[in-house]
């Protein structure tokens, strides 16, 4: 079940939200939101919740041994049969069929590359439900005696096929006390339909384009415009489609009482790429910071070799494929680059030229991250330097430049924080309005237009899944 579907908007989520709401005592809410949140990944997933249910439960009993154990030596044992047993089963499913491949390469090996389907969010639950058993390991949080519980916070439907990747510590307590408020629910409903029309609205008509200009049948003759226009929505794409679908969880997270912490903060109004990766997919980042690079030494020591083995990682996640392993020692190569030849004289750089040195980087990167066979990545880069007038624009790159350049710069305009600023500006007045009979009026009826034009496009299309799924 997806959160940008008709069954969802319309029965799943109104269900839920009655329940939740005239569930007052906090371990029958949680046990509803477990049976709940079960049944949603059981809707696409009915055989690989039995593997969500056993990977949970091996940390879960994995921590209970690691809280009883009384030696270091113990508990480094118990921590690493969690680590160990959590990632064997994350790359079985994920990584066999790539293993597979590379060995292949090697003379005379000629294996049967097995055809495994990948267990939707396995990425996601696997690296949150680590973060609990590390955190335990390093006494910052304490043992969830019940497995229940546990399982409600790896399972939460909200966060739990694409992130995300919520910790222990942030939610502790939600678990036990929370309330589900007026206000809280129209905050979350607001910030929900935000992410839906983000998805729905700009990130699915982004795709389209993507379609026209990267799929068509005659690529490896399309002009530079129409190559260069076709990842230009594709950056639009995975933005709407990802910040979307996290805006999306947090806002069903405040609908249930819950708080997650902020996945996106603008980042294509960054002016380096070490700023873009602090702004974008933040819990990902935070994670490997955290329980990769750190432990590895962080900046004390072998920074180089820390820095190169969690952006192979960063890669290595995103998809078991050459593309993305190469996607993620890009920008370990840009990020020390940038330390050396741009960082220290950033004050002296102008701002409008680090920002499209920044988004021209961002751009190549985008283009590994797409293209998975490395032969329509070539034949890509041949297309955006092809030679001459005619190779540079065509009649049909002009034909898609004005068609879609109106929806390319409004989508660019609702990257930044053009309408926070607004409202942070004049927050005293649009606060008057909005305490205001006419202005709480206008809100709700701005809410209501937006779920209507949402599920309009949603009528009018077909099968919406978040690029983010498969990873």
């Amino acid at each position: 079940m997806v959160f940008s579907s008709l069954i969802f908007l319309y029965v799943y989520l109104p269900v839920c939200l009655v329940a939740a709401w005239l569930t007052t005592n906090i371990r029958a809410q949680n046990a509803f939101l477990l049976v709940a949140s079960l049944f949603f990944y059981a809707w696409g997933e009915p055989v690989y919740v039995i593997l969500l249910l056993l990977t949970t439960l091996i940390i879960w009993l994995c921590g209970l041994m690691l809280d009883r154990s009384r030696t270091r030596q113990t508990r480094k044992m118990w921590l690493a049969a969690a680590v160990v047993l959590a990632l064997a089963s994350l790359v079985y499913f994920k990584y066999t069929g790539f293993l597979v491949q590379i060995l292949n390469v090697i003379p005379f090996i000629q294996l049967k590359v097995p055809s495994i389907s990948l267990p939707i969010g396995i990425s996601f639950y696997t690296f949150q439900a680590l973060t609990y058993i590390i955190d335990l390991y390093r006494g910052e949080i304490k043992l969830q005696r019940s497995y229940g519980r546990f399982l409600l916070y790896v399972s939460l439907f909200p966060q739990l096929i694409a992130g995300p990747i919520v910790r222990y510590a942030d939610i502790e307590r939600e678990l036990y006390r929370r309330q589900i408020t007026i206000e809280g629910m129209a905050s979350g409903i607001s910030r929900f339909l935000g992410g839906l029309a983000k998805k729905v609205l700009i990130a699915n008509y982004a795709s389209e384009i993507v379609e026209l200009c990267l799929e068509s049948s005659h690529f490896a003759q399309i002009s530079s415009a129409t190559a260069i226009l076709g990842m230009i929505a594709f950056a639009i794409q995975i933005y709407f489609d990802f910040s979307g679908y996290s805006d999306m969880a947090i806002g069903l997270g405040r609908m249930f009482g819950f708080h997650f912490l902020e996945n996106f903060k603008y980042p294509y109004i960054a002016r380096t790429i070490t700023e873009f990766w602090r702004r974008w997919h933040i819990s990902l980042s935070t994670f490997f910071r955290d329980y990769v690079y750190i432990p590895l030494g962080g900046n004390r020591r072998h920074r180089l070799r820390n820095t190169l083995i969690v952006w192979f990682l960063t890669g290595l996640w995103h998809g078991a494929s050459i593309n993305f392993v190469l996607w993620g020692l890009y920008y370990f190569l840009l990020l020390m680059l940038e330390r050396v030849l741009i960082l220290p004289y950033r004050d002296k750089i102008p701002r409008l030229l680090g920002h499209l040195w920044t988004m021209l980087a961002v751009l190549v990167g985008w283009s590994l991250f797409y293209f998975t066979e490395t032969s329509r990545f070539l034949t890509y880069w041949k297309r955006v330097f092809a030679p001459g007038l005619a190779g540079f624009a065509d009649i049909e790159a002009r034909i898609l430049w004005k068609q879609h350049l109106p929806f390319i710069l409004v989508a660019m305009l609702f990257s930044t924080p053009l309408l926070p600023l607004i409202r942070k500006k004049f927050k005293r007045p649009l606060h008057q309005l909005e305490a205001s009979t006419a202005g709480g009026f206008l809100k709700t009826a701005g809410i209501v237009l937006l779920l209507l034009i949402s599920t309009a496009s949603l009528v009018a299309s077909s099968y919406n899944p978040f690029l983010y799924f498969r990873f």
